[in-house]
């Protein structure tokens, strides 16, 4: 689960780590209030649920009410398209208006969760401000790492190491050391997969301060976290992929035109893989899981039609704890109730997967049945294209 900015920093200050006095905005007369209140020069933010904000003309530097008033009506209610949003971009429904402040210099500070090694990451480097990514292709050797022991936690040395890194002062350094602890601290007790702060800057006076801050939860730890449950944001979510999260399925969009509905997230994974492999393009993620029933199956076929761009539709089941005569009964009640106005290609194997395939053949409806994989990826690509 992602949150936006203000909830980022309201989550920071929490431990301590200082951020910008700043104001959420939803209306004109707020930003105009806001800006009165904080001063010139201030930044009004776009609040989405992305990055690269900026570059789409989310964030403004305002020196007069002027310029705030014109840069808050450009802003609220903008769909915000940035390179992380996807052509689509993201409704903006509140801004931040936040304080100028001289800075002498940017960092970057990341805190992630390492999966090939099993532990949590911290990095830092002096190329804050920029796209950290191009700087990991481009210059790795920029972006300092620690690796943290799960049970031991940071160490002391671990943030030093990182912090004299980054060949700042003594005194600065020791201000970065005494951020990296309590930004781990947040990082573990909140069950966040990722923080970012960048830039996280050196002010003129001297002072250590996160200008912006980006974290993610991992939502299989959100039923412990109330407080941070709180801060969803519908708005800012797919529709379909919000559907499905109410309907205990796994959906994620794709850009593609073949809609997969499969159970197991594995066997989606291949899917997708053998569509590609004879040429087409998967349109979605969609696991039913292995105890799939008739009314997941319904429900996740309405979340596959409503993507328009979805020109055929593969059902692709290995019976196992889901039996493949439940997954065709309700594929066949979900086309009755839904119509079809794209080609459906079912392939069912495992257990009743003679019973599925008999139920399909009796429904009377337009199905196109698959022998194996390859045969029903085949299908799907030829039914896209037709």
């Amino acid at each position: 689960m992602k949150i936006h900015e203000y909830q980022a920093k309201e989550v920071l200050r929490q431990y301590g780590i200082k951020t910008l006095e700043s104001r959420v905005c939803t209306t004109l007369d707020q930003v105009s209030s806001a800006c009165n209140e904080l001063g010139y020069p201030c930044v009004i933010k776009a609040q989405i649920h992305a990055g690269g904000r900026g570059k789409g003309g989310g964030v403004k530097l305002a020196k007069n009410k002027k310029e705030a008033l014109l840069h808050g009506t450009a802003i609220l209610g903008m769909q915000l398209v940035t390179p992380q949003t996807g052509p689509e971009g993201q409704p903006v429904n509140s801004v931040l208006v936040e304080q100028g402040c001289q800075i002498a210099k940017e960092l970057y500070v990341g805190v992630l969760i390492d999966r090939d090694k099993n532990s949590v990451c911290l990095m830092a480097s002096t190329e804050g401000g920029m796209d950290i990514e191009e700087v990991a292709v481009n210059h790795p050797e920029k972006i300092l790492k620690v690796w943290v022991d799960p049970v031991a936690g940071l160490m002391p040395y671990q943030a030093r190491q990182l912090a004299y890194g980054l060949n700042l002062s003594d005194d600065l350094s020791k201000k970065i050391v005494r951020f990296l602890l309590p930004l781990y601290s947040a990082f573990i007790d909140t069950d966040a997969s990722l923080i970012e702060i960048n830039p996280l800057v050196v002010t003129a006076s001297n002072e250590v301060v996160a200008l912006d801050a980006k974290i993610a939860f991992d939502d299989n730890a959100l039923f412990r976290q109330s407080k941070i449950m709180a801060f969803q944001d519908p708005t800012q979510d797919d529709p379909r992929e919000a559907m499905a999260q109410h309907h205990g399925l796994s959906y994620i969009a794709l850009g593609g035109n073949i809609g997969c509905m499969v159970n197991g997230a594995g066997l989606a994974m291949a899917t997708m893989d053998i569509i590609k492999h004879v040429g087409g393009e998967p349109a979605n993620f969609l696991d039913v899981g292995g105890g799939a029933t008739q009314e997941k199956v319904t429900e996740a076929l309405k979340i596959i039609l409503q993507d328009c761009s979805v020109k055929a539709v593969l059902i692709n089941v290995f019976g196992g704890i889901a039996k493949c005569d439940v997954i065709a009964t309700g594929v066949v009640a979900a086309v009755k109730e839904l119509g079809l106005h794209v080609p459906l290609i079912v392939r069912l194997e495992g257990t009743n997967a003679s019973k599925g395939k008999e139920i399909l053949r009796q429904s009377g409806l337009s199905i196109i049945p698959a022998d194996d994989l390859l045969d029903g990826a085949k299908k799907a690509v030829a039914a896209a294209a037709a």
